[in-house]
């Protein structure tokens, strides 16, 4: 089916042989001479680019293009321009037109760039649907997720769901720790119990103690009334010890003693008190590389580390970041009462390519920040504040394969969670069966991954 252009262009000369070049080249075309004109155009039927002038009479280039930001969103727009006017052109572009043209038009140049456009859009339009096919599949407990080993860490969530067994989480700052034990215990039986989150090392060293353990009046200078701690606070559901790793060895000791007797004896106190309580401790710390170094104790890591979760660092799945844009976009969006269209390929391209040394803490701050100044526009390049002047929001073979990436993972995880049932997936998927062993094809998926896994002998 030929891709649907439309002219709108107050010269005739200029409009007449603009659409009698891209009808040689295959495109159905509709031209007008004015703005107005193009918008009930835009009204009727589904263009897929606008080559507009920039002054028209009735309608000019940029209100058309407030008025086609409303109506269709992801159609691009090319605006003409005159040499006298190239600032009109930027503006327009900050508007929402995706490339500009100097007039006298180069009929080449123009080709290329509506054929870019079109490149563009059909991009745009793969990646609004991976990510809204995704969204559903990725978040899981406000956790934003489809690569493998994310999968495999929700699998690891589920299992904890029927248990009270201690967690350790380790992994960089930034990564969700909290995020995690939080999942950890409103996703199990601990739900209806509360979930006590303490960060170990905002609290002075000398106040430690009587703030996990309590205290009792009179206990010290200050104490003017009994206070639980945070154990009997939590009691019956989960303990989150967030930076295990600044604890003092003498409060290691401690808490072992809790952990092994299920007792706290406030300070001040010599009555002990029971508790049940799940404790999930973090660490961005390599605790075992403190064992070694004496400085934390390795019957207490015993303890803590029943089940260990280490979580991966941004930069180490990459296919996660579209899904978690999206997510943030979303929610800032909601928080800050803003309206952003989306987010442009370049600036897509560059949060894929960026290493987030703050993992997803460090992104969050960077979609937060860009939805404030990107208010009724895509999210792009100038909107990131680690974005190089030098990039460009031009479709690249980057992003396409990095959209060929998402969907085969997408693919795949639905193969498994439809036990490689082809007909369940591709109903699941809303396409049919025959689109479903084309798309195998094209995304080159080997037989061996969409086929049942054979037991062992």
């Amino acid at each position: 089916m030929p891709h649907l252009l439309l002219i709108a262009e107050d010269e005739a000369l200029l409009r007449e042989s603009m659409a009698e070049l891209f009808r040689g080249e295959g495109f159905e075309v509709i031209d007008v001479p004015d703005g107005k004109a193009a918008y009930n155009v835009l009204l009727e039927k589904s263009v897929d680019v606008i080559l507009t002038d920039i002054r028209m009479p009735e309608m000019d280039g940029p209100t058309l293009i407030g008025h086609a930001q409303q109506v269709c969103p992801e159609t691009p727009v090319i605006v003409l321009t005159a040499y006298g006017t190239v600032e009109s052109a930027v503006s327009a572009m900050r508007s929402g037109a995706v490339d500009y043209l100097l007039k006298p038009v180069d009929f080449n140049d123009v080709l290329e760039k509506v054929r870019r456009a079109i490149a563009l859009r059909e991009v745009t339009r793969a990646q609004k649907i991976i990510t809204e096919q995704l969204a559903p599949l990725s978040t899981f407990h406000n956790l934003v997720g489809s690569s493998p080993c994310m999968t495999r860490l929700f699998d690891t969530v589920r299992k904890l769901s029927t248990v009270r067994s201690n967690v350790l989480i380790v992994g960089e700052s930034g990564t969700g720790k909290e995020l995690f034990a939080r999942a950890i215990h409103y996703n199990g039986v601990t739900r209806e119990k509360p979930f006590v989150a303490v960060n170990s090392g905002a609290i002075p060293q000398t106040l430690i103690e009587s703030e996990l353990f309590g205290y009792r009046r009179g206990a010290f200078t200050g104490a003017m009334r009994d206070k639980i701690g945070y154990f009997e606070a939590a009691n019956g559901g989960t303990l989150f010890l967030d930076e295990i790793s600044t604890l003092p060895v003498s409060v290691q000791s401690s808490l072992l003693r809790v952990l092994e007797e299920r007792v706290v004896v406030p300070v001040g106190d010599t009555h002990a008190r029971p508790i049940n309580v799940r404790i999930v401790a973090a660490s961005n710390r390599d605790l075992d590389q403190m064992v070694a170094e004496g400085s934390f104790r390795e019957d207490l890591l015993y303890r803590l580390n029943v089940v260990k979760i280490t979580l991966p660092p941004l930069r180490q799945r990459k296919e996660d970041v579209p899904a978690l844009v999206q997510h943030f976009l979303e929610k800032y969006m909601t928080l800050l009462e803003k309206n952003v269209h989306g987010i442009t390929n370049g600036a897509m391209r560059a949060l894929l390519n960026h290493d987030w040394r703050g993992n997803v803490r460090e992104l969050e701050n960077v979609i937060e920040r860009a939805v404030i100044f990107a208010e009724d526009r895509q999210v792009g390049l100038e909107d990131l504040p680690f974005a190089s002047p030098g990039l460009s929001d031009d479709v690249s073979e980057d992003l396409k394969e990095a959209l060929q990436q998402f969907e085969r993972q997408h693919i795949l995880h639905a193969l498994k969670r439809h036990d490689y049932d082809k007909a369940e997936t591709a109903r699941h998927l809303n396409i049919g069966v025959s689109s479903l062993y084309r798309k195998l094809d094209e995304l080159s998926i080997p037989k061996s991954l969409t086929e049942q896994p054979q037991a062992a002998v």
